[in-house]
């Protein structure tokens, strides 16, 4: 379980396919990256990009919303001493179709110098053969001396400044790519070589004649070992709406009867918590039917009268008709067990309530269990959803069902479970929900029978 969650920690993706592979990569119009006419590039950066521009332009898609990972040289965006600080900003943000990353990380990260100067609000920047100067709130850029406007002015954002991708690329040569399927901004940097002296040349020796040997026979290396790709995950918040089509309902009171005005509401929260994801998610199911009776009163048996329902500890009463009520709420808590999925396992709490009365108040039943739960995946135009749980023992503390009954408390098992289909277009938070759900109580103890409750249920979700 440790190594399949804390694996990813963080939304590292695989960018590990080499210099190359990545430089070839088109840069959309829309995200200011190594583009414009005063980007600047190393050597090796500008061969890159000449390479990049034979090849045919690709779709990167829209720029992301919020914050995005950053990788810089294939590794996340830390501050020296490559240590993360609490509260810094590491991650791009997006204003308009400008991507904004943090200067101080960034620059230091390529060797730079970094002085801010909190009365004019204005950072410099220096290195060997390059100075660069922003100030917050200012659209410009100074880089060596030569002003160059910006599209949108450095900014504080949670205490940190940040700039536009434009400053790192025609300040240091950086290359800087937005990857939309990966939702990260990717940044390349290679320092220019320093170039050392020639070494002085020695006076030449006299050679002796070599002795023949045999050469070695080479010994072949092993290819490397590939590297897994590391797994994203995503959290989500949604909430869902159904109604409940004729459902069927099986216990003392119902032989079958089809259900009318029932439904279900849910509500799913999926959260890091000690770098491990968690989901707590609530369920809530109003099954609403009628109790059928051939008279007002009477005394048990009367053959053919459903009127006439089992009680506790054996015998019959007879109830005359009136529309039941079953309401269950059930609360999940789950750990996710696999990262690149939203499947998990899960300990839960049933409270169960009914309108029929026993001893003068609402039966009330409540219990612990457990189950799995695959929640949907609604950043995919279609995707199935699932859960199954088991309650070993749901207990009510008082008699139910009209019977004047010394038995003590009500006990059943419960197996509760649902499936469905999410229709989720692209760009709405708006969803269609199409399922089947359902439960299944046996008498564990003194119960007057088991109970059932099934049905196809159809509604709309929103995600958060």
């Amino acid at each position: 379980m440790k190594q399949l969650s804390t694996g990813a920690l963080t939304a590292i993706f695989a960018v590990a396919f080499g210099l190359t592979t990545i430089a070839a990569t088109a840069v959309p119009s829309n995200a200011q990256g190594n583009i414009g006419p005063y980007a600047q590039h190393s050597s090796t950066t500008t061969q890159l990009v000449a390479q990049a521009d034979t090849a045919p332009p690709a779709d990167f898609g829209v720029q992301p919303s919020g914050e995005v990972p950053i990788l810089f040289n294939d590794h996340h965006v830390y501050t020296k001493p490559d240590k993360l600080k609490e509260g810094r900003v590491l991650a791009a943000i997006v204003r308009g179709s400008t991507i904004l990353v943090p200067l101080r990380s960034m620059f230091e990260q390529m060797g730079a110098t970094v002085s801010y100067d909190a009365a004019s609000k204005t950072v410099d920047v220096s290195k060997a053969g390059a100075d660069v100067k922003v100030t917050v709130g200012k659209a410009e850029v100074v880089i060596n001396g030569e002003s160059r406007p910006l599209d949108v002015p450095p900014e504080f954002y949670k205490g940190t400044i940040v700039v536009p991708v434009r400053v790192i690329s025609e300040g240091m040569g950086a290359y800087v790519q937005w990857v939309p399927d990966k939702r990260v901004v990717v940044v390349r940097y290679i320092p220019a070589p320093v170039p050392t002296p020639p070494p002085a040349t020695p006076a030449p020796t006299p050679v002796p004649t070599p002795v023949p040997t045999l050469a070695p026979t080479p010994v072949p290396t092993a290819p490397p070992t590939p590297v897994p790709a590391p797994k994203t995950r995503h959290y989500q918040v949604f909430a869902v709406g159904d109604y409940i089509v004729s459902p069927k309902v099986y216990n003392e009171l119902s032989a079958g009867n089809s259900g009318k005005s029932s439904y279900d509401g849910r509500l799913a929260i999926e959260f890091p918590l000690f770098s491990l994801p968690w989901v707590l998610e609530g369920d809530y199911r109003n099954w609403a039917y009628p109790h059928y009776s051939n008279s007002s009163s009477g005394t048990c048996p009367i053959p053919g009268d459903p009127g006439c329902v089992n009680t506790i500890g054996g015998g019959a009463s007879y109830v005359p008709a009136f529309n039941a009520k079953d309401e269950d709420t059930d609360v999940h808590f789950g750990l996710r067990i696999l990262d690149d999925s939203h499947f998990y396992v899960a300990v839960a709490y049933k409270f169960r309530n009914t309108n029929y009365e026993g001893g003068g108040s609402p039966s009330q039943q409540h219990g612990i269990g457990f189950g799995i739960e695959k929640l949907p995946e609604l950043y995919h135009p279609i995707s199935l959803y699932g859960n199954a749980y088991y309650y070993p023992q749901t207990t009510t503390n008082g008699n139910q069902l009209l019977a004047n009954s010394t038995f003590g408390a009500v006990q059943y098992r419960v197996l509760s479970y649902q499936a469905g289909l999410a229709l989720s277009p692209k760009g709405s938070p708006i969803f269609l929900d199409l399922g089947y759900l359902g439960d299944k109580g046996n008498n564990k103890e003194n119960a007057p029978g088991n109970y059932s409750h099934a049905g196809f249920d159809a509604g709309l979700g929103v995600r958060f």
